[in-house]
């Protein structure tokens, strides 16, 4: 463990040597490279910032309005039968379209009904198995400037399904 917490200390100021050191030797100006860099960063920014903000507005209405919980009380004979916990509801739904309110509801259910039960680790498998696809699309989509994102949401879509699906069966699987 005594060489795990060396590398850590030393990698990022190793890393950052050995960018200079092969800038220099390539004869790059490191600096003017670095600011060319931030510059575009910058740009990109400004790009994604319009569809950033129309997904953290649509989220926070989403929230607020108390929909999540009508949703979960609507599916709960479709839950029962995949022995997924209503509980667990909040999270399937919102996981692709944010990842900080993913956060906040594993968390919620970790403090509720604690870590080692059945609600507490399907959340867990499920925050480590399912991606926030919106947000991501948004973020890449629009800082290259694609506009026909259809085939690319529908499969990015199945995929969350799909780790939805298994972490629920994987961990009743291996709780039973």
């Amino acid at each position: 463990m005594e060489i795990l917490n060396v590398i850590s200390i030393y990698i990022v100021p190793f890393m950052i040597f050995i960018i200079i050191a092969h800038g220099i030797i390539r004869r790059v100006d490191v600096f003017s490279s670095f600011q060319k860099g931030a510059k575009n960063g910058l740009e990109t920014v400004v790009q994604i910032l319009p569809a950033l903000l129309a997904i953290f507005v649509g989220i926070s209405m989403f929230r607020a309005s108390g929909t999540l919980d009508i949703i979960a009380n609507f599916m709960s004979p479709i839950l029962n039968f995949l022995h997924l916990p209503a509980e667990v509801l909040p999270l399937a739904l919102m996981r692709p379209i944010s990842g900080s309110a993913s956060v906040a509801i594993v968390s919620d259910l970790i403090n509720t009904h604690g870590a080692d039960s059945i609600i507490g680790r399907i959340s867990s498998v499920m925050m480590g198995s399912t991606e926030t696809t919106f947000y991501t699309l948004a973020v890449y989509f629009s800082s290259i400037g694609v506009h026909d994102s259809r085939w690319t949401v529908k499969a990015a879509l199945l995929a969350d399904l799909t780790g939805i699906l298994a972490s629920t069966w994987i961990v009743n699987f291996f709780s039973a």
